[in-house]
Order: structure tokens, then C-alpha cells, then sequence
């Protein structure tokens, strides 16, 4: 194990791992714009529908079911299936596939967010004249921001840890030091890729949960602390005051 970090180390340091087309910086560079364009298809797809059905109410077993069905397909599979069948060798199955996988969560996190809203405060706004698009953009979106973005950070650690299977059709990103490595037995190699995806997966995760708390309103953090510290168990037993009973003066003899 001490020989293996040291090599990794050692790989890390060699200036050949960090320059030209096949170093560490263009291949993080391209393993970010799969992810990418990946989640920014999948949030096209996924918030609309999500904040639809959220605020209609209508339909919202199909999301339930869409997304648990999207959840269960593998991504390999789904990979090779459309290399057979719709890209070939590109970059268009992974794609694809990636889109899938980021679909379940970000839908998942819209719906719940916009359905989860108040009711009381939507049916103010509607008294107050508003329309329902009007409610669901000034209304129920911003309050439904934090499950959003949860859903957004959820996906995003899927996706750049799922990328890496770009390298099976023959594309670049951070995948390509598992499989070339695993070609050639260059466990060095496969551990140095392994962890440049967890460190992109992290680093992503620390930037959208900053952006979270810039975007998200001080009221809802509040709120939502509050109700956590209010659904909690309490830490310890609460005892029951104990009724002390007043002894009946017996009646006086004759």
C-alpha cells in the first residue's frame, strides 16, 4: 500500500502526466464539459416538468415512477446499447446516458420542492391577484430552491463519477487513465485517475454547496433548521410532573 501511494506521488510529479493532449489539465477540462453538458441538458428537461406537475399536482405518480425507473438503468449498459444502435463511437451515448442518470434526482428534487410549498402561502398569493405562472416563478420556485439545488448536487456527483465511462467508446476525460491503465496493468495509473474523479466530485460538491448558500434566502435556511430541530428526538426522556395528592382530613369525632 506505502509503495503504491508513493508511486502515485511519483506519478502526479512526472511533468509528462501534466502536459500535451493526454495531461492531467485537458483531460479534467474535458471530463468537466461531458458533466456539463450533460446536467445542463438534463435540468432543461427535468425542471420544467418537475415544477409543472409540482404546481398542477397532476401526475405526480408518473414522476415518481419515471425517475425510480431512470435510477435503476445501468449506465454501461445503456452506454454499449446506444453505441450499437444511435452514435456509434462518439460522444453522443454517453451523452445520452449521463442525461438519464442526471434526470431522476433533478426531477425528483423540483417536484418535491415546488409541491412541498406552503399551501397557505400559495393560496395568498392567488388572492392576492397573482397568476399561476406568476405563483410559480415568484412564489414556489424560490421557496422550492433548497430541494432544487439539492437535487443539482446530487446529480452533478453522479454524473462526474459516472463520466469516466466516456473512455469505453474512445473519448477522452479522466475515464481514460482507468481504462488505458487497465489495458496495460498500470495500477498506478488507475489509482491516479481515481483520485483526480474523486477530487473533481468533491470540489464540484464544496462550489454548489457555496452557491447554495449565496442563492438560498437566510428565511428558508432558518426554516428549515427550525423544523429539523423541531422533528428531532429529544435527547433525553422528559419526566412527567408528578401530582401529589392531598390527604382528605377525616371527619371530626363526636
Amino acid at each position: 500500500m506505502g509503495a503504491l501511494i508513493a508511486d502515485v506521488i511519483a506519478w502526479f510529479g512526472d511533468p509528462s502526466n501534466l502536459t500535451g493532449s493526454t495531461g492531467v489539465p485537458v483531460r479534467i477540462l474535458e471530463h468537466i464539459r461531458y458533466s456539463g453538458v450533460a446536467l445542463i441538458i438534463a435540468a432543461l428537461i427535468a425542471v420544467p416538468i418537475g415544477a409543472l406537475v409540482g404546481h398542477t399536482g397532476r401526475g405526480g405518480f408518473a414522476v415518481v415512477g419515471v425517475a425510480n425507473g431512470l435510477r435503476s438503468l445501468p449506465e454501461i449498459g445503456v452506454v454499449l446499447l446506444l453505441v450499437t444502435f444511435v452514435g456509434g463511437v462518439s460522444l453522443t451515448p454517453v451523452t445520452i446516458a449521463l442525461v438519464i442518470l442526471a434526470i431522476p434526482p433533478l426531477l425528483g428534487g423540483t417536484y418535491a420542492g415546488v409541491r412541498n410549498v406552503d399551501r397557505a402561502t400559495v393560496d395568498a398569493a392567488r388572492g392576492m391577484g397573482m397568476t399561476e405562472r406568476e405563483i410559480l416563478t415568484k412564489v414556489e420556485l424560490p421557496n422550492a430552491l433548497p430541494l432544487i439545488i439539492g437535487g443539482l448536487r446530487t446529480a452533478t456527483l453522479q454524473v462526474i463519477a459516472t463520466a469516466a465511462v466516456a473512455a469505453l467508446v474512445g473519448v477522452g476525460g479522466l475515464g481514460r487513465y482507468l481504462i488505458d491503465g487497465l489495458g496495460v496493468r498500470d495500477y498506478t495509473q488507475m489509482a491516479a485517475g481515481a483520485l483526480l474523479i474523486a477530487a473533481l466530485a468533491l470540489l464540484a460538491e464544496a462550489v454548489l454547496a457555496g452557491v447554495q448558500r449565496l442563492v438560498v434566502s437566510p428565511g428558508l435556511r432558518a426554516t428549515a433548521s427550525t423544523g429539523r430541530r423541531a422533528a428531532a428526538p429529544p435527547s433525553e426522556p422528559v419526566e412527567e410532573p408528578q401530582t401529589r395528592s392531598t390527604p382528605v382530613p377525616e371527619p371530626a369525632r363526636s
